[in-house]
């Protein structure tokens, strides 16, 4: 989809507004209820950012991402993370050939999307190769650079309750994932749903609704959105008062907060903003278009106190309280 098919920006606009409830009622064929979820990780695609899913096991959270691929039209490729992946695992690494001569054999994170399955199940050397890929959008084999595919996302899951041989992720990988999405049980209605659709024999004929090239060109368009002085200054002032001891922070954040979000976060904010103001078919963010995507940048930017933990303060009510 190029630029002249549309007369104006307008018209752009209104073509990724269409795109965006087209992939929806694809997506819901397959995907029952988890609404929220579905628009936020499509904000993030359109908006160039990676997700983190976090939810406990059997919420079709895989198969959400799967999902997504397929209605998207793009390259997907699933990675299982365990304790004894290597970063070539995932990378790809030099191989010898007949003619003896070494060539780069790419790894699984050569695709559009790539789903990091269980991410924090994988030791610390093998989460910072899936660093560089995220934030330089290449991968580094024997000092050689090779760019991934573009578009290239990468959405992880982490599994919340099961502690046991994991490896927490570095608050600096943290900060690469424009969003942390939060899944939860579904409703009783859904679950009958679910168990209905998911016991018989039913074929799910799912339609390529926007191409890889059509993205692209979708996130150059939300870069050119306009957005108000004022709106820009409450994205910025909300990341801003999230750091405890500064100027702008609020009593909440100094009595709960041991760390605050940096300057990445009141980029994504905007961008998440502009994104979620356009899919709704506005033509420039507001205020309220911030708050909807607020909580999913900065949950996982802010780290609570002991003090937060003992009184069970989480991390959705500091963020509510900024408001």
């Amino acid at each position: 989809m190029a630029q002249t098919q549309f007369k104006s920006d307008v018209e752009a606009v209104d073509a990724l507004a269409k795109s965006f409830q087209e992939l929806r009622s694809e997506i819901a064929k397959v995907i029952v209820g988890q609404d929220e979820v579905v628009k936020t990780v499509i904000i993030s695609l359109f908006s160039n950012g990676h997700s983190l899913l976090v939810g406990v096991p059997g919420l079709a959270k895989t198969l959400l991402v799967s999902t997504i691929s397929e209605v998207l039209d793009l390259d997907f490729k699933r990675i299982q993370f365990t304790p004894d992946l290597m970063p070539s695992d995932i990378t790809g690494s030099e191989i010898l050939d007949e003619d003896r001569h070494f060539k780069f054999n790419p790894g699984p994170l050569f695709a559009n999307i790539v789903l990091a399955d269980e991410i924090n199940r994988t030791p610390p050397k093998t989460q910072a190769a899936l660093l560089e890929a995220m934030q330089e959008r290449s991968v580094t084999v024997s000092a050689v650079p090779h760019k991934l595919p573009n578009p290239f996302f990468v959405l992880a899951t982490q599994n919340p309750i099961e502690q046991e041989g994991t490896y927490p992720l570095p608050e600096a990988q943290l900060d690469r994932f424009m969003f942390n999405i939060p899944l939860n049980y579904p409703s009783y209605e859904e679950e009958i749903q679910v168990v209905k659709s998911t016991t018989t024999i039913k074929n799910y004929e799912l339609k390529h609704v926007v191409s890889a090239e059509q993205i692209l060109f979708f996130q150059q368009l939300i870069r050119k959105i306009p957005i108000s002085d004022n709106v820009l200054e409450y994205a910025v002032s909300l990341a801003t008062k999230t750091r405890p001891n500064t100027d702008r922070a609020t009593a909440e954040v100094n009595n709960y907060i041991s760390w605050g979000a940096g300057p990445r976060a009141s980029q994504y904010l905007v961008l998440g903003a502009k994104c979620h103001a356009a899919i709704l078919g506005k033509y420039s963010p507001d205020i309220e278009d911030v708050q909807a995507i607020a909580k999913y940048v900065l949950r996982h930017r802010i780290v609570r106190n002991y003090k937060a933990e003992a009184e069970g303060v989480t991390e959705e009510a500091v963020i509510e309280s900024l408001f």
